[in-house]
């Protein structure tokens, strides 16, 4: 049995880790929330799952290198230096970074690559997501990751397409751009919604997240994946055989 060590154990995504760990069959090799110790944990793991904040990612990199130790990082809210950390840690072991874990997800964001490219420019893109009241980051991790799968589909870069706020008088529309809108909420898992628009008709790719349980059970199947890979950064879409 694959054992998996649980980088944020005590949040609402470590316990729902926990039992999905256990109905997959594998080993919970541990856990630690803040205050642990990252390096024990990573070394009596085969895989690590970290869904604890940006700023602890550091140290649970740190640890997966020192130890050997695959790691999944499903932490929402990342800068451009935790990417380039990531980067550097893919150089010494497996590291598979997303900001989903969803397997519907993931088969999402493959749709929407292929949508985007196969539509013309003059179709809008709009990505509309909405979450709990709670959620502290915005546009999602989630909403990010459709976006790239549209900008990849239309060989743009994401950040040169990017229209994450409108208000007041903005302006026609760009060509080529692709928005985001934000909505918060009450006690919603998370809704991710891609729209479409183009002349006289609409196309809607989206998906409904109903229990937080969805994306620890990708979550796991990615760590098990991941164990005993050589160094590198892999992708969900690669766990799903879609890359």
């Amino acid at each position: 049995m694959t054992g998996i060590g649980i980088i944020g154990s005590a949040g609402r995504m470590g316990k729902a880790l926990a039992v999905a760990i256990e109905a997959a069959g594998c080993r919970l090799a541990g856990g630690i929330d803040h205050g642990g110790d990252p390096l024990a944990l990573a070394r009596a793991s085969e895989a690590l799952v970290d869904f604890s904040s940006p700023h602890a990612l550091e140290a649970s990199l740190d640890a997966a290198i020192a130890a050997g130790t695959p790691i999944v990082v499903g932490t929402t809210g990342l800068e451009e230096r935790h990417h380039w950390l990531i980067d550097q840690a893919a150089e010494r072991v497996a590291v598979l970074q997303t900001g989903n874990t969803s397997l519907g997800v993931q088969l999402l964001g493959w749709l929407v690559e292929q949508a985007a490219a196969r539509l013309g420019p003059e179709w809008d893109i709009e990505v509309v997501e909405t979450h709990h009241r709670m959620k502290v980051d915005a546009p999602s991790g989630t909403a990010l990751l459709l976006g790239e799968a549209a900008a990849k589909g239309r060989g743009a870069d994401l950040q040169q397409a990017m229209a994450r706020a409108r208000d007041g008088i903005t302006g026609k529309r760009l060509e080529g751009s692709i928005g985001f809108a934000s909505l918060r909420g009450g006690t919603v898992a998370g809704d991710h919604a891609v729209h479409f628009l183009g002349h006289a008709e609409r196309l809607t790719l989206s998906h409904l997240a109903e229990d937080r349980s969805i994306f620890a059970t990708g979550a796991v199947r990615a760590a098990c994946w991941l164990a005993g890979r050589d160094p590198g950064r892999y992708t969900m879409r690669q766990v799903l055989d879609l890359a």
